[in-house]
């Protein structure tokens, strides 16, 4: 039996063909570019859903729309004052902006307009519930879907990813806390409150938390991540 090595040819595919470990890296740069403006447009539908839906806002609008009332603001402005103050609240967390950051203030925006252009205002409960649902329920893909394509989270949601670093609380309980401390504040300051900021706020912590696991990539080595994983029970995010 020979012992020479045996040239590369078509039946023996070279070191950097697709497929080997040498192009897995681009492979899964891809995916999580795609992942990640997936997660992107599908939160702002999913905000435009909630808002169509009519039965009340996400507890940061609630927010937004009390301090809009209190300051004579318009919503937009205090939508970038409050994102840019939370940035700040990053800073004892030791987290850093990335992709995601800055592609949220801008995909999410972006896309929910344009949900808002072609879906319609429902008549009846029999329509809103669904559809409110159906927004709550895609909030949490959404969520996940982004926040694990490990490009950083939005600014509101780097505080609870930062929470959970910093307590080891899970991403259930901080989402949920936070939630609940946002809306009673919008309350307090006159913002709107209904059965789908109720329902969002009890609900988007065990999605978050789901579908971050649910969506997880393996981990890389180097370079900051975050990364779901753990028992049902809970999840840890690794940086």
């Amino acid at each position: 039996m020979s012992t020479e090595q045996a040239p590369e040819g078509p039946d023996r595919p070279a070191a950097d063909a697709p497929g080997t470990p040498q192009a897995r890296p681009d492979r899964q740069l891809a995916r999580r570019l795609t992942q990640l403006y997936a997660g992107l447009v599908l939160y702002g539908l999913s905000c435009a859903l909630i808002l169509r839906g009519g039965l009340g806002l996400e507890p940061w609008n609630v927010l937004h729309q009390g301090l809009s009332e209190l300051t004579g603001l318009s919503m937009g402005v205090v939508m970038t004052a409050v994102g840019a103050l939370v940035l700040l609240l990053w800073i004892p967390f030791k987290q850093r902006p990335g992709l995601g950051t800055v592609s949220n203030v801008v995909v999410i925006g972006f896309a929910m307009d344009a949900a808002l252009l072609v879906i319609p205002e429902p008549e009846g409960l029999a329509v809103r519930i669904p559809v409110t649902a159906a927004g709550i329920v895609l909030n949490g893909v959404a969520t996940g879907l982004y926040i694990a394509a490990r490009f950083g989270p939005g600014p509101r949601d780097g505080i609870m990813t930062g929470l959970h670093r910093a307590t080891g609380l899970s991403i259930r309980l901080v989402r949920t806390v936070v939630e609940v401390t946002v809306v009673t504040s919008g309350f307090l300051l006159g913002g709107s409150v209904g059965a789908a900021t109720i329902a969002y706020t009890l609900a988007i912590g065990p999605l978050a938390q789901f579908f971050l696991r649910f969506f997880a990539l393996p981990e890389q080595p180097g370079g900051n991540t975050v990364v779901a994983r753990g028992t049902p029970g809970r999840v840890i995010l690794r940086r």
